[in-house]
């Protein structure tokens, strides 16, 4: 069983960016998800790999932890094995899945870092992240940040540390993140966090809804701090109920309607998440019910529909379509899938709308672009 400490490392973005959310979580259960359920298959493929030697792809077929029951694929192979191959890249003496102790800062703070590696007078962190939905990045990342400090803490009579070196690998998103900083910068941060667990720990701390500190809060749905923001975004900028045309706003307007909506609809999927997670347990709610979502049909017996298919248009039963490249690399396999690499061409994506802080280099468009 897995035990989390209340002020957890892979809950600090909440935690440091809400003070008040860890009183607020207090008695709602813990849940998992598919997403979730496959980032934990990830790791222990590849704690396995990195331990015991060999490759991913020797894995391919077999099942994954106690808990569920992933079945490692080609995919996960793949993407595994990569984060695999630039651990083994790093050097320096490599410590896997190792449960650091942090709570010189944190009350009863501890968590189970994936990799560190010792390598002279620094401290390596380096973090895989199996998602594929946000990128995640190294720099002031709180979570790797406690790692570093419950390393030093426990190897600090090893070496003289004076450099901390943290890596977050995302390898569905092609994204590896390097970020150095001095012992003494962390031991600042430390510092820091430490004020900020004592007003945690006295009780009564403040809730301040955000998009960073809400995205993964339990207790999201019932949060009276994020409703009340919430409706200050909607409501109370405008001067009337019925909410106004885009195009009748003010840019300060405009810049804080995109800046909360994100979280504005999160905290919505989150309130109609628990109404019907209420409604499925069998309690009434006043004003909604449970029905039918649309469905699409299918075949009752694919085999006895193949054959009467085939008998009745012969091949036309049948549609062919050419493997994407993706799927082209993974049939041919690494050494093979050299031979295709000139036929592939990645287009520019469409532009997309993002925040500032993004860090995705922008882009300059002019009418000349369009026809």
């Amino acid at each position: 069983m897995t035990i989390h400490a209340k002020l957890s490392a892979s809950g600090s973005h909440r935690w440091l960016s809400c003070l008040g959310s860890v009183e607020a979580e207090k008695g709602i259960k813990d849940s998992s998800s598919a997403a979730a359920d496959e980032g934990t298959a990830a790791h222990e493929l590849a704690e396995m790999v990195l331990e015991n030697g060999g490759n991913c792809h020797d894995h391919i077929g077999n099942f994954l932890t106690e808990m569920n029951t992933h079945v490692v694929t080609d995919e996960m192979a793949d993407y595994v094995q990569q984060y695999v191959d630039r651990v083994r890249a790093a050097g320096g003496l490599q410590m896997y899945e190792v449960r650091v102790d942090f709570s010189e800062w944190v009350p009863e703070g501890f968590g189970t870092s994936d990799v560190i590696v010792i390598d002279g007078d620094t401290i390596h962190v380096i973090d895989l992240k199996y998602g594929k939905g946000v990128p995640v990045y190294a720099e002031n990342n709180p979570q790797a940040m406690l790692y570093a400090l419950g390393a030093y803490s426990d190897y600090s009579m090893l070496n003289n540390f004076k450099k901390v070196k943290i890596t977050i690998d995302q390898p569905r998103l092609d994204n590896v993140s390097e970020w150095e900083l001095s012992v003494d910068d962390l031991l600042k941060w430390g510092a820091w966090v430490s004020e900020q667990a004592a007003i945690i720990e006295q009780g009564g701390a403040p809730r301040t809804p955000s998009e960073k500190a809400c995205q993964w809060c339990k207790a999201k749905a019932i949060c009276p701090a994020l409703k009340s923001y919430t409706e200050k975004i909607i409501l109370s900028e405008f001067d009337e109920l019925e909410l106004p045309n885009a195009d009748t706003l003010n840019d300060d307007q405009l810049r804080q309607a995109l800046e909360s909506k994100k979280l504005i609809v999160s905290w919505l999927d989150a309130v109609e998440s628990l109404v019907k997670s209420r409604l499925e347990s069998g309690e009434a709610f006043t004003g909604f019910k449970l029905v039918a979502g649309r469905s699409l049909r299918k075949w009752g017996d694919e085999s006895e529909a193949e054959k009467t298919l085939v008998s009745l248009i012969d091949q036309d039963a049948y549609e062919k379509k050419l493997l994407s490249p993706s799927k082209a690399e993974k049939v041919l396999g690494k050494a093979k899938a050299k031979q295709i690499q000139d036929l592939i061409v990645k287009p520019e994506g469409a532009p997309t709308l993002a925040p500032e802080s993004d860090k995705r280099k922008s882009i300059s468009i002019s009418v000349d672009d369009f026809e």
